[in-house]
Order: structure tokens, then sequence, then C-alpha cells
């Protein structure tokens, strides 16, 4: 058996959304504790929007909740199941403490910025701590101060991203790759292509990555 199982791995996820987060851990537990060849993934983060359409400053909470899921009552049932499926994942959701729904194209152009400069570990870190300071904090990621200072957490040059921010830089990429994600069937997120010929589809346990793992491994002793 190989030493190593090298995969490409990429992942549309919105930095909004529960279940790219709960997703996360799992890819997280999934790579730690399978019992095969280590594997080393070559992780890229694409960008889905699940409101592509919000404005840029975005909206309230609750108001955007009611909307989506018809009454206070019907988003709080769904919100508490997601609670549920966090603690699981051995994650605390805040989501009383988020006042507003942003915007994230801002986040999905920093995070795209960051993984052309700084590499797989920094990416890593700010994606991660995109997903502390919404769900943990409550922080509006829509602010451009917002995703300064939490880049300046990871040590990412802000004055770098911000110039960023003052070009037009990454704007149709994210767009084009939001609607690619769309045209390929996506209706929601997480989503994991992986060696760009495997799709893995929602927050999936463990135990789904580790049958593809040894589906990979198997199919790399026949070819």
């Amino acid at each position: 058996m190989a030493d190593t199982l090298d995969l490409s791995l990429d992942v549309f996820a919105d930095p909004i959304c529960p279940w790219c987060f709960i997703g996360k851990r799992n890819l997280e537990r999934a790579l730690a504790i399978y019992e095969g060849p280590k594997v080393k993934a070559n992780v890229q983060w694409r960008a889905f929007m699940l409101n592509p359409g919000m404005p840029p400053e975005g909206m309230d909470r609750r108001t955007y909740l009611e909307a989506k899921f018809g009454g206070a009552d019907n988003a709080d049932a769904v919100y508490g199941r997601i609670r549920q499926a966090g603690f699981a994942a051995g994650l605390t959701l805040e989501f009383d403490k988020i006042s507003r729904t942003p915007s994230t194209r801002p986040a999905h152009r920093a995070i795209r910025h960051i993984q052309n400069t700084q590499g797989l570990e920094t990416t890593e870190a700010f994606v991660e701590a995109l997903f502390q300071a919404y769900f943990t904090e409550g922080r509006d990621i829509g602010k451009i101060e917002v995703l300064l200072d939490i880049a300046t957490s990871v040590r990412v040059n802000p004055d770098t991203l911000w110039a960023m921010f003052e070009s037009d830089s990454y704007i149709e990429e994210v767009n084009a790759e939001d609607l690619q994600a769309r045209e390929m069937g996506m209706g929601g997120v997480p989503g994991f292509i992986v060696n760009r010929k495997y799709f893995l589809s929602g927050a999936q346990p463990a135990p789904a990555f580790h049958k593809l793992f040894d589906l990979i491994i198997s199919e790399s002793k026949h070819s």
C-alpha cells in the first residue's frame, strides 16, 4: 500500500452556510482518522453564493430568515436541527449572535486572492477564521473592514487585500464559478469534487469520505 494518497479536492462552499462549516469539520475528521494511507488533500476553495442577488450591504437576518423559511417558527425549527448537527461535529453555532445576513461576494474574492497568493495553509486558516467570525462571533463578514481584520489575524498583509478590493479582481471569476456550480446541478453546498472525477454532496460524515478513499485506492491498483 502506498504511504500517501494524494488527492485534489475542490470544495464548493459559502462562508455563511452552516452546513459548509459542518462539512469542513467532517472532512477534517475523515482525513485525521482514515485507517488507510495518509491522505494529502490539495484543497481548492470554490465559490458558491447562497444569495447571489444579496445587496452589498446585506440585510437584517430575521427578515431574511422569515422570507426564506416562511416565518420565524419555521426558521427556528430548521436552525435548531442545524445547531444539533453542529454539536455532533464539535461546533457551537451561535446563530443568535448574527444580526445581518451579508453578501458573501467580498469574502469569496478575499478567499481567492489569498488562495492565489498565500498558499494552502494560510487559505485554510482564513476560511476557518471566516466561519468562526460569522458563526461563533456573529460578525458581519460582508464588510471590507471585517475581512481585513480577519485576514490580519491569519498573517495576511491587509494592505495587499485592500488593494485587491480597490480593483475589480476576481469579481467575474467568483460570479462565473457560482454560475458554473449551478449549471453542474449543484443546488446547495457544500459540494466536494475529488480528483475532478468523484462528487460528494452535503456535509457528509467521515465514513462517506473513507468509502471514496477506498474506492480511489482500489481503482488505482487496477488501472
